[in-house]
């Protein structure tokens, strides 16, 4: 059974847009979701089912409606991602599309409101212009703290910014782990990540990287399933590379440097999952972005680290890019301006790390826990570096490359200052110029603080060389720095104790005197013995800092060391055995060394090539392994596709057949509902509408109608009985009672009566005296009232004279100018109808004189075709004239042959001559074939010499002149009538042949009819065959020889061929004979 109409998508779409029409889209979007999340909908063509989709999405988009259109565009994933993609994107786009157009317009909805705002708050409605500040607005912000664009953007846009966001993430979480809808993925992603840094929402940008950090490890979770994405595909891996790379810059822009480490962890797990190298732009994008959370961070080391990788990757491209073995697009930009901003930083930001460590820790012992290198190591490989840096390495690597002379030159001398020359006194003064410079660049002002820290370090280090006491004053007089970024006393105190708490600094202060004193002890710790051996230092290496002399504590430590050291020198000078065995066991190491290098040289070699075997057979079996699980992951997924298609084809058939049986059991109970409703059957006391049938249904309906006949009857029975007696009863008690009431009731009436007639008096007569009262008062006015009315008067009848009078000339003028205006209008009708007049008449002159002109052209063509009608006659006359005479010529000619076989039939039969007779004139002699048989021009010849009638002259047809001879001279005329003769009469030519069987021709059988008296007797004109009619056009044609013989002789004259009939060709027999006579 077919759906019902309303279940097609073409029906719902025109129920929708009905629905939108009388304004209840909330109903259509309803019948809209209930379409695309009905089970009927997944068999439905997607083409159909598309536009239902996009507006189900605009209606939802414009009523809020984001959980109704999740779960519809769920559902639609569902239902088209086998068939057709690109309908899952169009439909996804347009939702984007549509909540972003409702955020633009919410935004400028929320500017007007706010104009119109502050507009209404002008300075025109203050009354105090002191006091900008109203009471009103002071309470609001003291309770609130918005300003009133904050409440405006709270009350318009924000709900349509959540929304948006609620939209990118149904998005994404419809589009998530699937490789057919990656690309949109990917875009969206972008998108959402726009969203996030234009309308800066930084806790939505948290959950969004943690949305997209889930979905990723869900993707790996569940690889197995039929379209999921293959991390290890590389455009997939490239593709989430540069996402994870836009959510760090956006993270960077919205200063959100959790989710940026955050974000850069996810890309060096990406960059280790990924086989191939990302592209040296992204990576320089990536150590920038580092620097910049490292800086924040205060992890100076780190951010110098970042800063030396970034350099080094820029040398790197700068050479590809010379070397033309990459594109430059590929590669971030290194020109010289690039790679010398690189290398500044880099000496910078290796300057800035503290020699001190400033964070805050329990002890030197916490610096080395567990945690903290688990951290270190974890930053360590985030850069891509075997080992853990130190300022020592950074600044040996950077001197090695020749940073130095890259770097800009105040860097350059900042570095000599703290790292190479020893100045204690003036350490602080020669910096301040380069700190001022330094303060200035707004990219560099960032390290002024570390570097104060670092040449505080450095300025102790080197006093604790020189003095053993100073003063506090004279250490302030020295930590001079320009304005702003003076230190005070209570800062270097503070450092000081924190360089002794970290065992950097083994310094004494006496806040009593202001000393600082430096520990001489011979037994102080050998941590505090010499700078950078803290653990809470940077400076794991000993001899960064220039020395004069060693410390009395550094002599004590070292006093075994060089007590060894000279020993040992005594010894190889007096002891000359110690030589001796030293130099023997040299020579014997190196002898030992030389035999086998050879031998170590071919293991090695051997080594290399057995790993390189391992390798190969280990790719190899790799290789194998790869292919193994590809192919039965291909047939795991062609396995799982079947078997999705057998549970989508029996769920489809189980689904079929409810659908049937529920249709049939709906249309049973509508139809037994129906009829209870037309039976008015609304108890049926517990019966089960699904065993109910018609005749059961009828049953029922006749008992409830006998019950309902017998209860009304008996109510109306009892109600009857019951009013008879109440009725009864009634009228017994009124009849005791009407007399009193009648009295009472007259009582009442006449009381009303009275009281309303004394009203009625009383008001007649004040109302009579209040008249009279007003009548006397008013007739003291009517005499000045006549006057005035009669001053009004004779004012008024001058006034209106005079309007009446400029009203007559107004209507005069007004006439004069209506009669001119009128003249003026008929005479110009009568000039524009003579015009037409005139017009009309030279129209018809002109088509007179054409008609005339035609006229007269018509004559001459009529006296042109009647002259050329002329000439063709008598040309036709002419050319009669000589066909006559022509056929007069072939009259002769034929009357000419005729006597010629009428004198040849005289002589004996053709046989009896001799052979040697010679041929006659008219063609070569007759050859008898055949056993000498005679021809049928002798068989006639005897006929008419032994039976026929004598040929008379009378009886013979007049003699034609014979025809002209064939040559180039004779050209027949054109239209001149001509006669075939008959084959039989020629004179010459090749002689008959008596074919087998020797039949008579038809010739023959006339010839006999006509010897013997038949019905058919010859022509007059001519002993041939009967005359024919040309074609039908009922003009005799004459047949006359043909001349076929006399063509072939000599002498014989030639004949033309008769015209075909046509009408003025032929000529009749009595013309022929005129013209013959």
């Amino acid at each position: 059974m077919p759906p019902p109409p309303h279940q097609k998508p073409e029906n719902v779409l025109k129920r929708a847009q009905e629905l939108i029409g009388v304004n209840q889209a909330p109903a259509a979007l309803t019948l809209l979701h209930e379409h695309i999340t009905s089970k009927r909908s997944r068999n439905v063509p997607i083409t159909s089912l598309e536009p239902v989709m996009v507006l189900l999405v605009e209606l939802s988009v414009e009523q809020k409606k984001g959980k109704l259109a999740k779960d519809a565009l769920y559902q639609y994933k569902n239902i088209a991602q086998n068939t057709n993609v690109a309908t899952i994107e169009l439909v996804l786009k347009k939702f984007i599309e549509l909540a972003a157009e409702k955020v633009t317009t919410a935004q400028q909805k929320a500017d007007e409101v706010q104009s119109s705002i502050e507009a209404t708050t002008g300075s025109a409605t203050v009354d105090d212009l002191e006091a900008s500040e109203t009471p009103e607005s002071i309470l609001l912000a003291t309770v609130s703290g918005e300003q009133s664009k904050d409440r405006t953007d709270r009350a318009i846009v924000t709900p349509w910014l959540k929304f948006l966001w609620e939209a990118y993430r149904t998005v994404l979480d419809i589009l998530r782990n699937n490789a057919r809808l990656e690309l949109l993925y990917q875009g969206t992603a972008m998108q959402a990540f726009d969203f996030c840094l234009k309308y800066t929402r930084k806790t939505e940008f948290r959950r969004l990287c943690e949305l997209l950090r889930n979905h990723v490890q869900t993707a790996a979770k569940y690889s197995a399933q039929m379209h999921a994405i293959n991390l290890n595909d590389p455009d997939t891996l490239q593709r989430h590379l540069e996402t994870r790379f836009q959510q760090l810059n956006v993270a960077v822009e919205l200063e959100l440097w959790q989710e940026a480490f955050k974000s850069v962890e996810d890309i060096h797990t990406l960059l280790n999952l990924s086989k191939r190298p990302a592209k040296n732009i992204m990576m320089a994008n990536y150590y920038e972005k580092l620097t910049r959370i490292f800086l924040v961070g205060e992890n100076y080391l780190f951010h110098a680290a970042a800063w030396a990788r970034y350099y080094n990757l820029l040398r790197q491209s700068a050479a590809i890019v010379a070397t033309g073995h990459g594109k430059k697009a590929d590669n971030p930009p290194t020109s010289e301006a690039d790679l010398q901003r690189a290398a500044t930083f880099v000496i910078l930001s290796a300057l800035s790390i503290p020699v001190i460590s400033t964070s805050r820790s329990r002890g030197a012992m916490v610096d080395f826990d567990e945690a903290r290198k688990n951290k270190n190591s974890r930053l360590t490989h985030l850069l891509g570096m075997a080992q853990a840096p130190t300022r020592a390495g950074l600044f040996r690597d950077a001197l090695s490359k020749s940073l130095l002379r890259r770097a800009r030159p105040q860097i350059r001398d900042l570095y000599n200052i703290l790292e190479v020359d020893f100045h204690p006194l003036s350490i602080c003064q020669k910096i301040s110029p380069i700190l001022a410079q330094i303060g200035a660049d707004e990219e560099m002002q960032k390290y002024i603080l570390p570097l104060q820290q670092v040449i505080l370090t450095r300025l102790f280090q080197q006093l604790s060389q020189v003095y053993e006491t100073v003063d506090l004053e004279f250490v302030e007089s020295l930590a001079q720095f320009p304005e702003p970024f003076q230190v005070t006393r209570a800062t270097i105190e503070k450092f000081i104790m924190n360089g002794n708490k970290k065992g950097d600094l083994a310094i004494r202060m006496d806040h009593a005197t202001g000393v600082l004193s430096f520990d001489a002890d011979v037994f102080s710790s050998a941590k505090a013995a010499h700078a950078g051996s803290g653990a809470g230092s940077a400076e794991s290496e000993v001899g960064t800092v220039q020395r004069l002399q060693s410390t009395p504590s550094q002599i004590v430590r070292s006093q075994l060391t060089r007590l060894a050291e000279a020993l040992y020198t005594t010894c190889r000078y007096i002891d000359p055995d110690f030589n001796k065995a030293r130099i023997q066991e040299r020579d014997t190491a190196l002898a030992r060394a030389k035999a086998g290098a050879e031998k170590e040289h071919l293991d090695i070699l051997a080594r290399k090539e057995v790993i390189q075997k391992r390798k190969d057979k280990a790719s190899e079996a790799q290789a194998a392994r790869d292919k193994e699980i590809a192919r039965k992951k291909m047939l795991q997924e062609q396995a799982l596709q079947q078997a999705e298609a057998n549970r989508l084809a029996e769920e489809q058939k189980i689904r079929e057949m409810k659908r049937m049986q529920t249709e049939r059991e709906q249309i049973k109970r509508k139809e037994v509902e129906s009829m209870l409703k037309d039976m008015k059957l609304e108890d049926l006391g517990g019966e089960d509408l699904d065993n109910l049938d018609s005749n059961k249904i009828r049953m029922i309906k006749l008992q409830q109608l006998e019950r309902e006949k017998n209860t009304i009857a008996e109510k109306l029975r009892i109600t009857g009985k019951r009013l008879d007696h109440l009725e009864r009863a009634f009228r017994k008690e009124e009849a005791k009672k009407l007399p009193d009431d009648y009295a009472k009731q007259r009582e009442r009436d006449l009381a009303a009566y009275q009281l309303i007639k004394a009203q009625t008096l009383k008001e007649a007569e004040l109302k009579h005296k209040e008249d009279v009262e007003l009548k006397h008062r008013l007739s003291r006015l009517m005499p000045h009232y006549e006057a005035f009315r009669a001053n009004l008067h004779e004012r008024r009848r001058d006034e209106f004279e005079k309007r009446r009078r400029d009203a007559e000339r107004e209507l005069k003028k007004q006439v004069d100018a209506r009669q001119k205006e009128y003249r003026e209008k008929k005479l110009r009708e009568k000039r524009e109808r003579e015009e037409k007049e005139r017009a009309l008449r030279e129209a018809e002159e002109r088509a007179e004189r054409e008609k005339e002109e035609e006229r007269k052209r018509q004559e001459a063509r009529k006296e042109e075709m009647q002259r050329l009608k002329e000439e063709r006659d008598k040309e036709r006359e002419k050319l009669k004239e000589i066909a006559a005479r022509q056929l007069q010529r072939e009259e002769e000619a034929m009357a000419r042959r005729k006597a010629e076989k009428a004198a040849a039939s005289l002589p004996p039969p053709r046989r009896e001559v001799p052979a040697a007779a010679e041929p006659s004139a008219a063609g070569p002699p007759k050859l008898p074939i055949l056993g000498n048989k005679p021809s049928w021009r002798e068989r006639e010849a005897a006929k008419n010499a032994a039976g026929g009638p004598p040929a008379s002259a009378d009886s013979q047809p007049p003699a034609r002149a014979p025809l002209p001879a064939r040559g180039p001279d004779r050209v027949p005329e054109r239209g001149a009538a001509m006669e075939r003769t008959d084959s039989n009469d020629r004179p010459s030519g090749p002689p008959r042949l008596n074919l087998a069987g020797s039949k008579p021709s038809w010739r023959d059988r006339e010839a006999a009819k006509g010897s013997s008296g038949g019905s058919m007797p010859p022509p007059p004109e001519r002993s041939g065959p009967p005359l024919r009619t040309a074609s039908g056009r009922g003009i005799p044609m004459e047949r006359g020889e043909s001349g076929r013989g006399e063509r072939d002789g000599k002498d014989a004259p030639t004949e033309t061929s008769k015209p075909s009939g046509g009408a003025g060709k032929w000529v009749p027999s009595f013309k022929r004979r005129e013209g013959g006579n």
